[in-house]
């Protein structure tokens, strides 16, 4: 789960295709494969229950490659360069606020989970330096003294390379994650096992994979989502590539959807694995503050958001401005944006307990929406305008109508299911 803001984190030299596989798996692999472990607990808590869960995290991989690729041929169609355009030129421009606000709130919805988020592991990491703060003033700490600086900054091209650290960060936490599973640091007698609340120790029941079956692993996919989301970044993945020809389009996407869904599978098949039911919604929270190994992951990951919070919020700022055609962008209203969008954002990271409802609910609606609905929408009109349209491209759009009902169906029951959760 990454927004790209308006500052360019893509190379613009030609990339070969090695590099923008990196660069775009870097866009998928973010914070949010660290709440589907709690994905998997919604609805079982067997070991067993993983195996659905890895299969559900493949499937909706290659369903996100699907629409995340016809993002790019519908651009080779229309020879445009972004997702609104795109959906000017297939649909009609009179519609294209849908996609531009569904874009916006996405991006808000990003930075309220890294809010959430900064303010449990900040919390975390302070514990582990023996000082007890509650989660409020360290949010509030962070926000005024690191965020809202960085916010306010009129130039973030300095902020780009650090988007590195994160993957970096994600690495390194799946390798310990291993370790931990592997060790069985966290098993009944574990070392670790003592340090933790009994409501993030290890819990482990009877239902496994018929789980599965339960409405509540609508969360979950709402989850994958939000995870997979990188598609309004599809524009320009096709738009830099050295040769651009579909094929090689392809190629790109279905390597770097494949890495995707391989992390993707281990990270959530080994938090829960290691705690069962009792995962939380962001899984760093059950490893213990004495964990030295997973207190560095903590540490990357916190990093990671904190260079990472000011292009999201830019870009979410910025979709705000484009939407309702604010044309004054003096450094007043921009200031004044900037204080009113970082201090909404920070009440209700404060007054929602659950990152994962957050993820979950944002997935299964705006998620769904820019993955599955709009590109299949895009990709019909497209092929309507081609006046030599084969039967087999015919028969595709009949297939993309098809995932953007799926779509449409699972994002209705998350939606209602994470509601739920939390009343």
């Amino acid at each position: 789960m990454r927004f790209s803001s308006p500052i360019q984190l893509f190379s613009q030299s030609d990339p070969c295709p090695t590099q923008l596989v990196f660069n775009l798996v870097k866009g998928i692999v973010g914070s949010g494969v660290l709440t589907l472990p709690a994905g998997i607990a919604a609805y079982g808590n067997a070991p067993s229950a993983a195996i659905p869960a890895v299969a559900l995290i493949a499937t909706f991989g290659v369903l996100s490659g699907y629409g995340f690729a016809l993002i790019g041929r519908v651009c080779h169609l229309t020879g445009t360069k972004s997702y609104r355009d795109a959906w000017s030129a297939t649909v009609g421009d009179s519609s294209s606020w849908i996609p531009a606000i569904a874009v916006m709130l996405k991006a808000v919805f990003c930075i309220l989970a890294y809010s959430m988020i900064l303010g449990e592991t900040f919390q975390a990491l302070c514990l582990t330096a023996g000082y007890s703060f509650t989660k409020s003033s360290v949010l509030l700490c962070i926000t005024s003294l690191v965020l809202l600086p960085l916010c306010l900054l009129k130039n973030l091209s300095g902020l780009a390379p650090f988007s590195l650290l994160g993957s970096l960060g994600m690495l390194y936490t799946s390798i310990a994650m291993a370790i931990r599973y592997f060790g069985k640091s966290y098993s009944t007698s574990g070392k670790f096992v003592a340090d933790l609340a009994p409501v993030l120790q290890p819990s482990f029941g009877k239902v496994g994979a018929s789980g599965v079956f339960n409405s509540k692993a609508t969360i979950l996919i709402g989850m994958l989502s939000t995870a997979y989301m990188a598609h309004f970044n599809a524009p320009r993945i096709y738009a830099e590539m050295k040769e651009r020809t579909i094929p090689n389009y392809i190629q790109v996407v279905s390597t770097s959807f494949g890495i995707s869904i391989a992390m993707f599978s281990a990270m959530a098949a080994m938090g829960f694995l290691t705690f069962g039911g009792s995962c939380s919604g962001l899984i760093l929270n059950n490893y213990s503050v004495k964990d030295g190994l997973m207190s560095v992951s903590r540490l990357a990951v916190a990093l990671s958001l904190v260079f990472s919070y000011p292009l999201a919020f830019v870009g979410a700022r910025d979709g705000i401005l484009d939407l309702f055609k604010v044309k004054n962008r003096s450094g007043k209203v921009l200031n004044a944006l900037t204080f009113g969008m970082l201090g909404c954002i920070t009440a209700a990271a404060l007054n929602i307990p659950d990152v994962s409802f957050v993820l979950s609910l944002a997935g299964s609606t705006l998620g769904n929406m820019l993955i599955y609905i709009l590109p299949a929408f895009m990709f019909r009109g497209a092929i309507r305008q081609q006046a030599n349209a084969t039967k087999w491209q015919n028969r595709e759009v009949k297939l993309a109508l098809g995932s953007a009902a799926l779509g449409l169906g699972m994002g209705v029951m998350g939606a209602t299911k994470a509601i739920q959760s939390v009343l």
